[in-house]
């Protein structure tokens, strides 16, 4: 695989590991042609899992990155870390804090960001969008980092994060069409509405690329900065929502550890 993306510019690289992504979140979404629910122990367990390789791409491929290109290119490392890292879940907070979403499993009165009177499918939607920003960014930053020859920045250690943020996207794909069939959606316009909420992925991840490779002197940053992001809507939505039933906290808190090792493992073997 990384010889066959080799043939592209990092650019498009991050487009098709983007699309990648995106097709996990579709594949996701299309569980509701087979069934209107999953066990709520198996869901929880999926979006933990979700959070363990959030967290631990977070660190391997982006963070450890970022502080290691920081230092190679004359930064101070630890504040540049931090600026960046800091700078992503503000980021993501503004966000949170302005764009209308529903998180899944709420009531429409439980809507957050500015007023609005769109449809709880399309807050449900955004919600999930919101978290993909920052995943499709973080796969784009990865490989428009490649370009700049710094030894911490490799082409297996991109494929390895779009890997692991495709593996996580197919909870979330589902977490979106299946409450939608419950309400009594068509199959189709469910799955259509789960998909979508990935659609963002290659958007950000073309951004992130051209972004890094236009201003490769603030990459360090833009590595921490995607790890912020990722870290903020771990903690803001994926923990609470995968540990929400208390009965189920121990099977969910093993998921999320089994994550975070297929992540490492993924990491660390193709890095």
């Amino acid at each position: 695989m990384a010889d066959l993306l080799q043939q592209f510019n990092p650019v498009t690289q991050a487009f098709i590991a983007t699309l990648f992504t995106w097709g996990v979140t579709a594949a996701g979404a299309a569980l509701v042609f087979f069934s209107k629910t999953v066990n709520p122990k198996v869901m929880d367990s999926m979006l933990g899992f979700a959070a363990g390789v959030m967290i631990a791409a977070s660190f391997w491929s982006l963070l450890a990155p970022g502080i290691e290109m920081a230092d190679q290119l004359g930064h101070i490392p630890w504040l540049t870390a931090a600026i960046g890292f800091m700078s992503g879940g503000i980021f993501m907070r503004l966000i949170d804090e302005f764009l209308p979403h529903l998180h899944p499993g709420l009531s429409i009165d439980k809507k957050e960001g500015v007023k609005t009177s769109w449809q709880r499918s399309t807050l449900l939607v955004l919600a999930i969008t919101l978290h993909n920003i920052p995943e499709g960014l973080a796969v784009g930053v990865a490989f428009g980092a490649v370009a700049a020859n710094l030894p911490s920045a490799t082409i297996g250690g991109a494929i390895a994060l779009a890997i692991g943020i495709g593996i996580q996207n197919f909870p979330e794909g589902a977490a979106v069409s299946m409450p939608l069939r419950r309400e009594g959606m068509s199959k189709g316009k469910s799955f259509l509405m789960g998909q979508a909420s990935g659609i963002v992925e290659p958007i950000a991840g073309v951004i992130g690329a051209i972004f890094v490779l236009k201003m490769q002197n603030i990459l360090p940053y833009a590595l921490c900065f995607a790890a912020g992001a990722m870290i903020f809507v771990v903690v803001e939505e994926l923990i609470p929502e995968s540990q929400k039933n208390y009965a189920n906290i121990d099977v969910v808190t093993m998921a999320t550890m089994i994550g975070f090792s297929v992540m490492m493992i993924l990491d660390v073997a193709l890095g």
